[in-house]
Formats: structure tokens, C-alpha cells, sequence
């Protein structure tokens, strides 16, 4: 059942800019009537670029749309100057209410540029149908249908306006939650290297769970990728790398790792790179962030070590790698731990937390219970040991300066960090980064 409607008046034909009470009375009474449930709100979205020749007319809309608007408590008028600012003002009140099946009545000839509009601005955790603005009359179209698979019918050159239009206003928006915020481990030579562990602040993402400087984007989430782009985008900015060179592992939960310059593996939780001015980062949101740098043979990895790529030894798959494409002496790896879900907060069921407790006793508390608490951390230090890592080459959470630490359990700092423990499924993501410096 349609939970909002969304009704474009831009480039309106000029028959029924007289009417356009009328025009709009009749489509909400058509879908309050149509409904079984309450009936669904209405954003009414005027916007024109600035300069257009249009302007006059829209500027003449504003009074009949405005006095229509205090007709009706569930409708909204969103005048803007751009179409992806309209857009992004609706999702922003979609995403506080809770809405996702939207109705788009709009001119034909708006419907094509609309549906690019979407496919960038919104995810698939939204569901859109359309119908000419002339229509609206027959409840059988308040269902909705099956996605369409006609063919993109707008020019390469219509494509590139649309995504320069999308992020100049995404870069026009104010940082949210403070300035971005960059944690730095004193291990890793920053004459050698450049790195950092994120935190939430500073990007421009608006939803709870998910703001502000989240940086990763899923289908099953509501922040786009363009949003997470913009966040990278100011993230390169305040620590110096090129967002253009810069990879992200795709994980898998496992311990395949991608050599950078090799053939990249379909997925993988750890990635290798000899090469100067490339950015590589894991991410983590409870997992483990993991950075290595060997400043010897002028190597680095980062890697992405949740329980199941911890128990699968991800980090040494990572440090084998850099061992046999580079030939770094294992001895020479440096290994930072990043934010992650502590063994304070973090808990699995026995089963799971059996393999733990084979790896050492003190990985895991409460052995007994149901749901025991799981130190993947300790587990990840010992097999990095075992390994062959030396211990003083080793940062994490067992540092003795505070200062200096820059594993915090991410559960307990709902301020700094993201939690997919602590805040559920639409959760935000942070990432660990590294480059070797020019």
C-alpha cells in the first residue's frame, strides 16, 4: 500500500497550471479513497534550476500551493532550486517517518529524468511506482507493480548533468555531528605512511544509525551511494589522499586477500599494496578495522576481521600476502587494531564461542553461558603472534597510555562510533585507511 505520494509539478503543462487546487484535490481525494489505511502523505515538489524561463510561472504556483497546502495536514509544498534538492528534502522527511513504497505523479516527460534522479539519490529498501500526472483517477493503479525493465532512455550527456548536479548540492550541505574526526596510531610512521581509523563526524549523512560520515552503501540500507561518495570525498580532503585511487575490501567474511595490480578476486577481507599514492581501507562497524605497514620493504594492507574472517586468520592471509608478493620480513610488519566491538559488549553463541576458547581460554567470558562474551581481539593479537608478528609490533586495546588508544569498542561510544551490535540493521560504517606516502 502506498505510504506516500509524490506529486511533480515541474514543467507542468501550461492546462492545468489554472487549475491547480483542482489538479491536486482530485489526486488525494483519489488515493484517500483508495486506501485502507490512513491516508498517505503528500509532497507536492516545485523546483526549477535558477535562471530558467520557467521561473515566472513556478513563482505564480507558490500562492495556489501554498493555500492548498493549509488545506491539508498531511501535504507539503517543497519549493527548491534544484531538482536533486527537492528530491533529497523529501527523502530526508521519508527517511524521519519511516516511509519507503512512494507514488510519483508527474508529467511524461519528467518520468524518465525522474527515475535517474531516484536510482541515484535513493536505495533498493525503497519502492517507487509512476503515473502520469493527468491520471490518478482509478484505484487500480494504487498497486504496486513489478519492476520495469525498459531500457534508460536519457543521453550520457543528460546522465553527466544529472551527477554534477547531485553532488554540487551534496557538496553545498553542511558537515553534521562536529568536525570529521581522524584517529592516528603513533606505531605506524607517518613519515612512510599515511592512515587513520575513522569516526561518524563530519559527512553529511542525516539518519540516526547512519550519520554523519558513514561510508558504505547496501542495497538493504537508506544511504545512497552518493552520500557515502560526498563522505569519502571530505574524508580525502581533511587527510590528504585521492579519492579517485582508493580501494575498499569487498568483503566476504572470510581470508581471501587482493594484491593490488593482480587480478581482483570476485571477494575478499584483506587487501596488499607496494604502490605510492594508492589509498586501500577495510571497514568495520563491529569487526575489526586492521592496518599493516611494513616501512622497510615500503608495503602496506588493511583487512576486515569480524569473528568469522578472525577464526579463518585474515590477518595473516593479509601479512602471508605482503610476505610473498613483496618479501616483507614478517618481523618488520607493523599491525594496528582499529575501533571495534569489545569483549565487554560483544557476545556469540557457544557454539561459535568454543572455537574461541580453543584459541585461548582468555578469548572468551562466561565460557558456560548461553552467550558468551568474545575477545576477537586477544584472538587476533595471539594469532598474529603465533604468526610470527612480534609483540611490540602489536596495537590494540592492551596499550598502557590511553592517549595513545585507538581501539575503542565501538558499542560503547554510540558518540564517536557506528555499531552494527548496538544499533541494528541500518547501521553506519567506519573504515580503516593506508597509503605510502610520495
Amino acid at each position: 500500500m502506498v505510504e506516500a505520494l509524490l506529486v511533480d509539478v515541474f514543467s507542468l503543462p501550461a492546462n492545468l497550471q489554472n487549475n491547480i487546487q483542482g489538479l491536486l484535490c482530485n489526486i488525494v481525494e483519489t488515493i484517500e479513497k483508495c486506501s485502507s489505511t490512513p491516508a498517505p502523505f503528500v509532497y507536492v515538489m516545485c523546483c526549477q534550476r535558477q535562471g530558467s524561463e520557467r521561473n515566472g510561472e513556478h513563482e505564480s504556483l507558490l500562492p495556489a500551493l501554498r493555500d492548498f497546502q493549509s488545506l491539508k495536514k498531511r501535504l507539503e509544498v517543497v519549493h527548491a532550486p534544484s531538482t536533486a534538492a527537492a528530491l533529497y528534502t523529501i527523502k530526508q522527511s521519508l527517511d524521519k517517518k519511516d516511509l519507503s513504497i512512494i507514488k510519483v505523479i508527474l508529467p511524461t516527460l519528467r518520468k524518465d529524468l525522474m527515475k535517474a534522479y531516484i536510482d541515484h539519490l535513493f536505495t533498493a529498501v525503497y519502492q517507487f511506482e509512476f503515473e502520469d500526472l493527468q491520471v490518478a483517477s482509478d484505484c487500480e493503479n494504487l498497486k504496486i507493480p513489478e519492476p520495469e525493465s525498459e531500457g534508460q532512455k536519457l543521453s550520457t550527456q543528460d546522465m553527466t548533468l544529472i551527477q554534477s548536479e547531485i553532488q554540487m548540492y551534496l557538496e553545498s550541505l553542511p558537515s553534521l555531528k562536529g568536525e570529521l574526526t581522524i584517529l592516528r596510531s603513533s606505531l605506524i610512521p607517518d613519515d612512510t605512511f599515511l592512515h587513520g581509523f575513522t569516526t561518524r563526524t563530519g559527512g553529511i549523512s542525516y539518519i540516526p544509525t547512519l550519520s554523519s560520515c558513514n561510508l558504505f552503501s547496501s542495497s538493504k540500507r537508506r544511504d545512497p551511494q552518493v552520500v557515502v561518495k560526498e563522505n569519502l570525498r571530505r574524508l580525502a580532503n581533511a587527510a590528504g589522499f585521492n579519492p579517485e585511487t582508493f580501494h575498499r575490501v569487498k568483503i566476504d567474511h572470510a581470508n581471501a586477500v587482493c594484491i593490488m595490480g593482480k587480478t581482483e578476486p570476485d571477494s575478499y577481507d584483506g587487501i596488499i599494496t607496494n604502490q605510492k599514492g594508492v589509498t586501500i581501507a577495510a571497514p568495520g562497524a563491529d569487526c575489526i578495522p586492521v592496518l599493516f605497514a611494513d616501512p622497510v620493504r615500503k608495503a602496506c594492507g588493511a583487512a576486515h576481521s569480524g569473528w568469522k574472517g578472525t577464526l579463518l586468520g585474515v590477518s595473516m592471509a593479509t601479512v602471508n600476502a605482503m610476505v610473498s608478493a613483496y618479501g616483507c620480513n614478517v618481523k618488520d610488519i607493523l599491525v594496528v587494531l582499529g575501533p571495534s566491538v569489545g569483549p565487554c559488549c560483544y557476545t556469540l553463541p557457544h557454539e561459535s564461542a568454543t572455537e574461541f576458547h580453543r584459541i585461548d581460554p582468555k578469548c572468551v567470558r562466561l565460557f558456560d553461558s548461553a552467550n558468551p562474551y568474545i575477545d576477537i581481539r586477544r584472538a587476533t593479537r595471539i594469532l598474529l603472534e603465533r604468526g610470527g608478528i612480534l609483540p611490540e609490533n602489536i596495537q590494540d586495546d592492551s596499550v598502557t597510555d590511553q592517549n595513545q588508544n585507538v581501539t575503542f569498542c565501538t558499542a560503547c561510544h554510540p558518540d564517536k562510533f557506528y555499531s552494527h551490535f548496538r544499533d541494528g540493521t541500518n547501521f553506519g560504517t567506519q573504515i580503516g585507511f593506508i597509503s605510502i606516502k610520495d
